[in-house]
């Protein structure tokens, strides 16, 4: 497994490096100019020779193959570059915002992986029943509803029509610091809408993968020695059924992602969303391409994290031949 992970992180390095590469070539072809962003107003007056001085002090002059590789010998060094967008070191624009979408999407998705296992289990135990028609029925449902738009109606009942929750933020207004308490409650509605925008991917994976397991042979063994219903189906008919779910969960990591960046931006989360739309339509080149460096690495995590968990679930896989 350790020379699983090792030859997966030297695969990582062409891609990622490949992956920034093309972030500069779509920015160069973007019709925006991140100088005149960078300048403001004050780029509407200023003379071509300033702005070329301010171009070649941004270290945005040249071809963007020339940007590109001056970005990744500095990368390499730790130095991600100057935000142009936000006016601050890329690695402080990530430092602070990072932190929060990373605690934002592993509760989202550790609660979504619980939740799903637990009504995927649910429904298999009584196929065709009332439950089984409710949790599939329900899964189809949010698999077609936007992460937006569900945060959009979490937002308007629990904190506009209820009251019980906010809006968004990560502090109550008035408030400098933040608390613990503070911190649940404006973690509650993104959390749980980020949570339901996964759900019926694991609810209907877990549903299936048991409900098969429960006809195989070692399951019916289990049943034939007298063992009890519960142990049957939570020692046997589970863990055969999970294992389809291991695969799955570095597939969503992509899906995770984008629904996180919805999800922070409806309910105004200090993570990493709000530094992406900034850099995206300010075609801030340094800070767009350690966003991207960030959201592949933690794609190519998530498939080995799965392949490893596949392993060690199933002692029949030899991690040399993945």
């Amino acid at each position: 497994m350790a020379r699983l992970a090792g030859r997966r992180a030297l695969a990582a390095v062409p891609v990622l490096a490949a992956v920034t590469l093309g972030v500069f070539a779509l920015a160069a072809a973007s019709p925006f100019d991140p100088v005149r962003q960078y300048a403001g107003s004050a780029g509407l007056r200023a003379s071509q020779d300033t702005l070329d001085r301010l171009r070649e002090n941004l270290a945005l002059d040249g071809p963007f193959t020339e940007q590109w590789w001056r970005w990744l010998t500095s990368a390499a060094t730790g130095d991600l570059g100057q935000s142009v967008s936000l006016r601050q070191p890329v690695a402080q624009v990530v430092g602070e915002r990072l932190g929060w979408s990373v605690l934002l999407c592993a509760l989202a998705f550790l609660l979504a992986v619980v939740l799903g296992a637990v009504l995927g289990v649910a429904a298999a135990r009584r196929r065709g029943g009332w439950l089984d028609r409710c949790v599939t029925g329900g899964s189809y449902v949010l698999q077609a509803a936007p992460p937006f738009w569900l945060g959009l109606l979490a937002v308007w009942f629990f904190a506009l029509r209820l009251g019980v929750l906010p809006a968004g933020g990560l502090t109550d207004s008035g408030e400098d610091t933040v608390t613990a308490g503070s911190l649940v409650r404006h973690l509650t509605l993104p959390v749980t809408v980020l949570a339901l925008s996964q759900l019926p991917w694991f609810a209907l994976y877990v549903r299936q993968g048991v409900a098969d397991a429960l006809h195989e042979d070692p399951v019916r063994g289990a049943r034939a020695r007298g063992l009890r219903e519960r142990t049957v189906l939570l020692g046997h008919a589970l863990r055969s059924g999970l294992l389809p779910v291991l695969t799955l969960i570095g597939t969503r990591i992509p899906e995770l992602i984008t629904g996180a960046l919805l999800v922070e931006t409806v309910f105004s989360w200090p993570g990493i969303a709000s530094a992406t739309v900034r850099a995206a339509t300010a075609t801030d080149f340094p800070l767009l391409a350690a966003v991207t460096v960030l959201a592949t690495a933690a794609v190519l995590a998530g498939n080995l994290l799965a392949d490893l968990l596949y392993v060690l679930a199933d002692p029949r896989i030899d991690p040399e031949e993945m």
